[in-house]
């Protein structure tokens, strides 16, 4: 896998693989916005790019949801029951806990939106037709989510996964 692309299977696809994922997920997110109506309760917090669970952490609104200490611990549980990648295994090997911190602390969801007032945070997730096998369109859990469900029960966590493309094509 090259970058957190499935279906690039060389350098020279990654690039335009990616391009074409960040142009889609832009366009979809643009237009959900657009559609909001005045009165709406929702905020789109990563409207131009992704951002770190470590970025997010760092506003105010996401501090409201629950303490980055009261997330680490929750998510540290969370990612030791996740496999450890071949090409992760020399970092993991150096400290394991820094691992499953940074590994956690580095997950970049495709978009965020929060609701205050019904405290509801919403992981948008666009994904490629060609980023999974044959089912592609199941929906897998999200560790992230599981991690906030259990630092911040009074919140409401789902993922909005989108599915665009053709399959076996690089849109």
């Amino acid at each position: 896998m090259y970058g957190h692309i499935n279906s690039a299977f060389c350098d020279g696809m990654a690039t335009t693989v990616t391009a074409a994922h960040h142009f889609i997920r832009r366009h979809l997110y643009a237009s959900m916005q657009a559609a909001q109506t005045p009165m709406s309760k929702l905020r789109f917090v990563t409207p131009d790019k992704e951002s770190s669970m470590s970025t997010l952490w760092q506003e105010e609104d996401f501090k409201q949801i629950c303490s980055r200490e009261s997330l680490m611990e929750k998510a540290a549980d969370i990612e030791k029951t996740i496999a450890v990648k071949e090409h992760e295994t020399a970092r993991y090997d150096f400290d394991p806990t820094v691992f499953y911190e940074n590994r956690f602390w580095n997950r970049r969801p495709d978009g965020i939106v929060i609701n205050k007032y019904y405290r509801t945070l919403y992981i948008l997730e666009f994904r490629r037709s060609s980023d999974r096998n044959k089912d592609f369109l199941r929906v897998e859990k999200d560790e992230a989510n599981e991690a906030l469900r259990a630092a911040a029960r009074d919140w409401t966590f789902e993922q909005i996964n989108s599915v665009a493309g053709r399959r076996g094509a690089v849109v």
